[in-house]
């Protein structure tokens, strides 16, 4: 008796750190990482400082934070089971609307009021623009990937047009104090990413809307069966993510003060989907958390941020990125995260 209780005790402890390894082992990922970046600079430089100093840990957080925000709502539609290669290309055509609004507008009204109309409709337009890509996707049947790599082509080619190739500016320097000012030591777009970070994971975990969008994404027919409008809860999806592309766009286009309509936001759409995944989001939805999320970001964040350092030859730099992110997704799946 006293062997078989030993026995079940030590299966149980085994089944806790399982449990405890399954569930955080995206932190393990990210200590790796982060382990891996302090002796790569140390070999480096002779100096693990260069790495670990304050300045570069907000750095990594400040470069992060645009395509962080994105990633977050990005989550929500790859929880949906849908997937959105627009993000992009669609803040370039949002950030584009802002501020033509606040440059046409300030000598009538002055900087403060344009800025606030220009910002609201850069929301209406890009939760509008995310709104419509969720009815096609829902309602014409079709895969959101061909349908977002569509619209891609379009907003970029509709940007390009409307500049000729070119950028924009904005006149009023009140609204590069949206992302140019800091709170205490912290960048402003650190603190915007961190509040959009807590309203969506609120959403997630204590809202209807976020139960449900697990439910359709985990099993859409049984989700349809209990009386939940499925295609509704999936366009859901969508505006919450049109909402965080106006969001970037916004902060992007102010910590810049320009939109270039051939080069702002290129590879964002493919950066934000890896921050997702590689932060435990499944692709075939339904599965995945948003604090996990956080370590997704933070994780691509530290991999650029230490190629740069190490000098990394530019044209090799995507290959070493997607090598990592394919090792942990790897690491994850095979700790049952995903699946």
């Amino acid at each position: 008796m006293a062997a078989q209780a030993e026995s079940i005790q030590t299966s149980g402890t085994q089944s806790a750190w399982s449990r405890f390894v399954r569930e955080y082992m995206i932190v393990f990922i990210t200590l790796g990482v982060f382990a891996g970046s302090i002796i790569a600079v140390t070999l480096k430089s002779g100096d693990p400082m260069t790495f670990l100093n304050l300045q570069n840990m907000i750095n990594i957080l400040r470069a992060s934070s645009v395509m962080g925000i994105i990633a977050l709502g990005m989550a929500f539609v790859i929880l949906s089971g849908n997937i959105d290669l627009s993000v992009g290309s669609q803040m370039v055509f949002t950030g584009i609307a802002c501020f033509s609004v606040i440059n046409t507008l300030e000598p009538a009204i002055g900087p403060y009021g344009a800025i606030l109309i220009g910002m609201l409709v850069a929301v209406a337009m890009s939760v509008g623009l995310s709104i419509m890509c969720g009815v096609i996707v829902t309602k014409g049947v079709v895969p959101s990937f061909i349908i977002t790599l569509g619209l891609s082509y379009i907003y970029r080619s509709l940007s390009i047009a409307s500049l000729q190739s070119g950028g924009i500016n904005i006149k009023t320097k009140v609204f590069q104090q949206i992302s140019n000012s800091s709170l205490g030591p912290v960048p402003m777009p650190i603190i915007y990413f961190f509040i959009v970070f807590a309203v969506y994971l609120y959403i997630s975990r204590y809202t209807v809307l976020g139960r449900r969008i697990y439910a359709a994404g985990s099993n859409a027919q049984a989700t349809r069966l209990s009386g939940i409008n499925v295609d509704l809860v999936k366009i859901s999806a969508f505006a919450l993510l049109g909402l965080t592309v106006a969001i970037a766009s916004i902060v992007e286009g102010s910590r810049m003060n320009s939109m270039n309509s051939s080069s702002s936001g290129l590879g964002y759409d493919l950066n934000t989907i890896a921050m997702a995944v590689v932060g435990g989001i499944a692709m075939e939805g339904g599965k995945g958390n948003f604090v996990n999320v956080l370590f997704g970001i933070i994780i691509l964040g530290m991999i650029n941020n230490i190629l740069t350092i190490m000098g990394m030859d530019v044209y090799l730099v995507n290959a070493v990125k997607g090598t990592i992110i394919i090792l942990a997704v790897l690491l994850l799946r095979s700790r049952g995260k995903l699946n």
